[in-house]
């Protein structure tokens, strides 16, 4: 294995990635030690420059990060941690550290599937009968056919080759396929494992 390359305070940084939708989390800085802790218990351990300490990510507010995989940029000077993260990875009580625009804007960008993702569970959780969702939720008939019925439109859009009517529908397609997959519970992991294959 490539030897890390630490600071001269022997640290490291580390940035945090969701696993299931590769949103970026957090950034923080990680030590031997920490490093050591993080493969020995599978939850991710950091060493805070403020406190100076070692820290479990979540070991007051319970919001931990099971690890899934670590990984070393080009220089061997960053560690990229995807994480199964219970609760908010922020302590401003954010899904994402990284929550304020600065330049530009996310609207055209993959930033939405996470925050499609969070509503999605949401109404699962908190059923509301006004919600579409939850309309879905409780319908599993309907629900299956506008999987369906959007991937024929879809199909039908591309036949067109009309490219705004492709996106409309690809946008529902996507949309109902994940309520599906919230609904079922399936596990993305064996998704990703069939996608991997095809990628071979």
């Amino acid at each position: 294995m490539t030897d890390l390359k630490f600071d001269e305070k022997g640290l490291i940084p580390v940035v945090a990635q969701d696993w299931l939708t590769n949103e970026v989390l957090m950034v923080a800085w990680a030590n031997e030690e920490s490093l050591r802790l993080t493969k020995e218990t599978g939850y991710m351990h950091y060493w805070s420059r403020s406190r100076q300490k070692l820290w479990k990510k979540g070991e007051e507010s319970g919001h931990v990060q099971k690890v899934k995989s670590l990984q070393i940029d080009c220089d061997a000077d960053v560690i990229l941690a995807r994480v199964e993260q219970t609760g908010v990875a922020c302590h401003l009580g954010r899904p994402s550290c990284f929550d304020e625009v600065i330049y530009g804007e996310t609207d055209e960008t993959m930033a939405i599937i996470p925050d499609l993702r969070r509503v999605i569970k949401d109404r699962h959780e908190n059923p509301s009968d006004e919600s579409y969702t939850c309309k879905l939720f409780n319908d599993e008939t309907r629900m299956c056919k506008k999987v369906i019925e959007e991937a024929g439109e879809f199909a039908l859009a591309i036949k067109d080759k009309d490219q705004d009517e492709m996106a409309w529908e690809l946008a529902d397609m996507i949309y109902h396929t994940m309520v599906a997959i919230e609904k079922t519970g399936l596990p993305m992991e064996e998704v990703y494992k069939k996608l991997k294959e095809r990628a071979e």
